[in-house]
């Protein structure tokens, strides 16, 4: 026995020590009370002969169970767990396929602290902590634990997503096929003057929310225009004689409109001449020869506007195109597997803005006339190469191409997104992780095939922001509530949770937390996160870089634990002030830039490079 129990407060029990020469050493140890039950507690706190301790669980049929259901009696007999017996209380059991190996206990050097794999990767979950503090170390040798084994039994059915938001995590996986030859990596950069593969979107499979997200829609006025944009669009790169009927209905209702419009004859024809430009038929286009009693003309020809300003063969017009109305339209014979570019869409949402009637309002079209600026910017950006798809695939077909490698399966897919904005970065991420959802949300068996979305720096695209406004409802906070049950699960990676949407990280299940200072950062993960005490909030501003707490049913116990340090290492560490700054200078001797032009001269003084 270590000492007498001398009051029980809560969930606190105090404990009057029988030598305090050892006193120092206690803290944060583990302490057994032996009575009816035998429950377990951490020492948290000494004050003089008296320590502090937590109740945490109890042994039951020699396993730990976290949580308590009773307290100890004074008459408790109380002792120190040793070493050989805490790794029960602190890990999972280490078997491979079941728990993952996380590192050690900074209180008992030697024991290892295990994961359960299936309630970690079964739900979403958070690693966070302030810059420097080892996130991505901790992320790099979790992901390693798991797929650098050459045992028999390897995960090749995993499939992570990575979102790397600085590129700092393909040096950390580029080799993890050596390890086993079942087990493949494979990564896409925003780079676009890379050896490596360029990350394409197939501009085809973008829905109506996708687009909304894509040209930073604000007003649902704009959702009618797109909706309107990619049915024409999917129209015009099609053939056949009903398609042709089609065409020339929706080409003539659109130029009616404008006719009829009671805009100046000038507008009037500088629009008809737009959507002729663009778009035409065999039979409709401004070369389309108009027949009249004695002479022929072309239909260019009959745009003329007389010396009164008057657009002289209105009513011509007027009958020429009615002709082409269909007043009994039977079901639409439309294909979906057509292929388009930007450009395309572009031109579908400009026919889209007159078709749709917009002329008649200033409000109204300067509203949707932004879609317009916004895509042709995009068409106009080097960021349409992200865009340049030249083969038809499903969306199911897309997801698989990005998890195939070489004819093999790639169990991580690292998305390097740090050549783009931010904005456009966050476009790339909603698109894809919403087309993962999509995929799964229809596979059979359900959650037979699960996918897991790696977001660093989440904070940048899980936000609260006008998702849910315009399109009804946000792709994360989606994922977040409905995700499991379809097998899409987040790992939410930041420095800023205060930032964080909160439905989608209230969602988390497991938290590994590491050093963080801002209090507001703070505040927010204490409330959020069950059984963050006031001690361990406190704690977590002073650990050092590469320990942190863990918490969630894939551990035993809120813990701490010490990460072993990735190998190979991501692209994290801070930049080396001293070795970048400093040079040994010899006054006779220029010093050499990488570009081998002298930046320091003989006497000296700094040359311009």
């Amino acid at each position: 026995m270590i000492g007498k129990i001398i009051e029980i407060n809560e969930n606190i029990v105090s404990v009057k020590l029988n030598d305090v020469s050892q006193a120092s050493s206690l803290i944060n140890s583990y302490v057994a009370f032996q009575d009816k039950k035998l429950l377990v507690g951490e020492i948290i706190n000494l004050q003089d002969d008296i320590i502090f301790v937590n109740l945490v669980g109890e042994i039951k049929e020699d396993k730990f169970i976290y949580g308590i259901t009773t307290k100890p009696t004074t008459k408790a007999n109380i002792y120190l767990i040793d070493e050989t017996k805490v790794s029960h209380i602190l890990s999972q059991e280490p078997i491979v396929g079941k728990s993952v190996f996380l590192g050690y206990s900074p209180i008992y050097e030697n024991v290892k602290i295990h994961f359960d794999l299936n309630n970690f990767f079964s739900s979403h979950f958070a690693i966070l902590g302030g810059t420097g503090s080892g996130k991505s170390w901790g992320v790099a040798k979790i992901l390693q634990n798991i797929f650098q084994n050459n045992s028999s039994k390897i995960p090749y059915k995993a499939s992570i997503f990575m979102f790397d938001t600085y590129g700092e995590y393909h040096n950390a996986f580029k080799n993890i096929e050596s390890y086993n030859p079942y087990i493949s990596y494979k990564s896409y950069t925003t780079n676009l003057e890379s050896n490596e593969e360029i990350l394409k979107i197939p501009p085809y499979l973008l829905d109506v929310d996708d687009l909304a997200i894509l040209l930073n829609a604000t007003n649902p006025d704009q959702l009618q225009v797109l909706e309107k944009a990619l049915k024409l669009v999917n129209i015009f790169k099609q053939e056949g004689e009903n398609i042709l009927k089609i065409k020339n209905d929706i080409i003539a209702r659109a130029i009616l409109d404008i006719l009829l419009s009671g805009r100046p004859s000038v507008q009037v024809r500088d629009q008809i001449f737009s959507i002729l430009a663009f778009y035409k038929t065999e039979e409709l286009s401004l070369e389309t020869i108009i027949s009249q009693p004695g002479y022929n003309r072309a239909l260019k020809h009959c745009l003329i506007i007389d010396a009164d300003g008057k657009l002289r063969e209105m009513e011509l017009l007027t009958d020429f195109f009615t002709k082409f109305l269909i007043e009994n339209k039977g079901p639409e014979e439309i294909k979906n597997n057509v292929i388009y570019t930007l450009e395309d869409l572009e031109n579908a949402i400009d026919f889209a803005l007159i078709s749709e009637g917009v002329l008649k309002s200033e409000k109204v079209y300067d509203t949707n006339n932004l879609l317009k600026v916004r895509i042709h910017n995009l068409v106009s950006n080097y960021y349409k190469n992200y865009f340049d798809y030249q083969e038809y695939v499903t969306r199911e077909q897309y997801v698989n191409s990005l998890l195939t490698k070489n004819n093999k399966k790639a169990q991580i897919v690292n998305f390097n997104i740090n050549y783009v904005d931010d904005r456009f970065a966050k476009t790339i991420v909603k698109i894809i992780s919403k087309m993962l959802f999509d995929v799964l949300k229809n596979y059979k068996p359900r959650g037979g095939y699960p996918m897991h979305i790696v977001l660093e720096e989440a904070h940048r695209y899980v936000q609260n922001d006008g998702d849910v406004d315009l399109i009804g409802y946000n792709i994360f906070e989606r994922i977040s509530k409905e995700g499991r049950k379809y097998g899409i699960l987040l790992g939410l990676i930041s420095q800023r949770p205060s930032e964080l949407s909160e439905t989608s990280l209230s969602q988390s299940n497991n938290f590994l937390v590491f050093k963080m200072a801002h209090p507001k950062d703070l505040e927010y993960i204490k409330n959020l996160i069950p059984f963050m005490t006031t001690e361990i909030s406190k704690r977590l501003q002073i650990i050092q870089p590469g320990f942190c707490y863990v918490f969630g049913p894939a551990f035993r116990l809120p813990t701490i634990v010490k990460i072993d340090k990735p190998n190979p290492t991501p692209e994290s560490n801070n930049v080396d002030i001293s070795n970048t700054w400093f040079v040994n200078v010899n006054p006779t001797t220029p010093i050499q830039t990488s570009s081998g032009q002298s930046n320091i001269n003989n006497t000296g003084q700094i040359e311009k490079i």
